[in-house]
């Protein structure tokens, strides 16, 4: 069954006689546009800070006009609704009311507002209300009149058709077919009046649109993250030749890299988009750089959910925080999504108290979105021990798959002395007995055996020697504690349950 469009939906909602139409969008005047498309006859009226009460639909001289028969254009939201309700000037007329968020604290306009839709529901009053705002608040008092609505993100062929016509208008003929289709992608996420501006600013400073564009829409969304403060874009630098072992994840990961990158062919194939992976295991094996090297495989920016940044001190603010970063992930999409420590980020669920219930509601909003997505959102979660974590999380349709990455194996210790040695002192490398180290490295993590390789470099240097020797990061591992010495029982128990529910290995066993 094909999904509703914006349009039909917001039609739908007023001929259904729904109070108040709450509608997420920076868009006013598309919004305004698909209003006066829908409403046919009806008049509508506009309620904005900057021009008091104006009909929508009464123009003069090009322009919309004020109300000045028994509506005073000047009155506030709260005169107008008082007014309005008790003298039936807002019967039959649908109300706009342009960045509506702030007013809704204010309690008296909120009981205003309130009395409105009683009247609407004992059908003594024809209105509907009909909010317009990029910020989401929604008063407990007025939740059962009202109906959250989403601008819908424009559609592959709707920004092609954005291009298309600005490339004509700007008699720039037309861009190889695999290069529109590439624009075409990174321009998902962005209004039509933002693609327009991209195209235009690019124009007047280069004079064409060609591959150089990509650069410039990403570095808008990049934009659109920092402004946002919710969720940070992690510059990647890593690949999976930088993870030493892992080799069963490394290889599932390429498989979601061919669909990844030709998306259209893979669902026109019959292939869904993949959801994401977690992975779960001992602290300091890989696991966050396996989240950047799929960025970098993928080739697409890597953002990283902080439940820091979204817990908010006032009611229903994380829920709307959490809303929003979804919304962001999606618009810069495609892009992978990367979640830390996510028995942390969802600690307390089920539990009592105003925190835990919150977190409970995030938890449970995160699984739904995981659940319904239809976005090119990979989402990389990582855990040390998610057993932790409610069983919904495990099942089937979240997920693609759960990994569990357990301390290296002694092949994956030497590749993981290689990898560091050779970033480091890759002259060095062929006369350090790597054997030796490796042995000397039972129960030792992939960030233990780093922090080993970092401690020889830096005696060497501080000893003014010309090279790193083997007998240098021997010293070192004889002063640095094993992972398995300091979390034996934790590591234990934790492979044991993974191995329980059947989770696969990350490591060529």
């Amino acid at each position: 069954m094909r999904e509703a469009s914006f349009e039909t939906r917001l039609r739908e909602y007023i001929d259904a006689q729904v109070p108040i139409i709450y509608i997420d969008s920076f868009d006013d005047n598309k919004v305004d546009d698909m209003i006066l498309n829908v409403t046919g006859k009806r008049v509508v009226w506009e309620w904005n800070e900057m021009d008091g009460c104006i009909n929508r639909k009464k123009i003069e001289n090009g322009r919309v006009t004020s109300i000045f028969e028994s509506v005073n254009a000047d009155w506030t939201l709260s005169e107008l609704l008082k007014y309005g309700v008790k003298e039936e000037e807002l019967d039959r007329k649908i109300l706009i009311v342009k960045d509506i968020y702030s007013y809704l604290e204010d309690s008296k306009l909120v009981a205003l507002l309130k009395n409105a839709c009683l009247k609407i529901e004992e059908g003594r009053l024809e209105t509907t209300f009909i909010f317009i705002s990029p910020v989401v608040k929604i008063p407990k008092e007025l939740e059962k009149y009202m109906v959250l609505l989403e601008e819908d993100f424009l559609k592959e062929e709707e920004i092609r058709e954005v291009v298309s016509e600005f490339l004509e208008e700007c008699s720039l003929g037309s861009l190889h077919e695999k290069l529109m289709d590439e624009i075409v992608v990174a321009f998902k996420g962005l209004s039509n009046l933002e693609i327009e501006t991209i195209l235009a600013l690019d124009l007047s400073s280069r004079g064409t649109i060609d591959r150089e564009t990509i650069h410039l829409i990403i570095e808008q969304k990049q934009q659109m993250i920092r402004k946002a403060g919710i969720l940070e874009m992690i510059p990647v630098n890593e690949g999976l030749e930088d993870i030493g072992g892992l080799e069963n994840l490394k290889n599932w990961l390429q498989k979601k890299a061919v669909i990844l990158k030709d998306m259209a062919k893979a669902k026109k194939f019959g292939v869904e988009l993949p959801k994401g992976v977690l992975i779960a295991g001992v602290p300091g094996c890989g696991k966050s750089l396996n989240a950047k090297a799929s960025a970098k495989l993928f080739e697409v920016p890597l953002l990283k959910l902080d439940m820091g940044r979204i817990m908010g001190k006032y009611v229903g603010e994380s829920e709307e925080n959490l809303r929003h970063a979804i919304a962001l992930a999606e618009a810069i999409a495609p892009c992978v999504l990367w979640v830390d420590e996510l028995e942390k980020a969802f600690a307390g669920i089920g539990g009592n108290g105003g925190g835990a219930e919150v977190t409970t509601r995030l938890f449970g909003q995160f699984l739904t979105w995981m659940q319904e997505k239809k976005s090119a959102v990979f989402v990389v979660a990582t855990a040390n021990d998610i057993m932790k974590l409610p069983p919904e999380l495990m099942r089937k349709g979240r997920f693609d798959e759960i990994f569990y990455v357990k301390l290296p194996t002694r092949e994956e210790r030497r590749k993981i002395f290689e990898i560091h040695i050779g970033k480091r002192r890759p002259d060095d490398l062929k006369d350090i007995n790597i054997d030796k180290l490796v042995s000397e490295t039972e129960g030792y993590s992939g960030a233990d055996i780093e922090g080993i390789v970092k401690g020889g470099v830096e005696s060497a240097y501080v000893n003014k020697k010309s090279n790193v020797e083997t007998e240098d990061i021997i010293e070192a591992i004889e002063s640095t504690h094993s992972l398995s010495e300091v979390m034996e029982k934790e590591i234990y128990e934790m492979e044991r349950a993974y191995k329980e529910k059947k989770f696969k290995c990350a490591s060529d066993e």
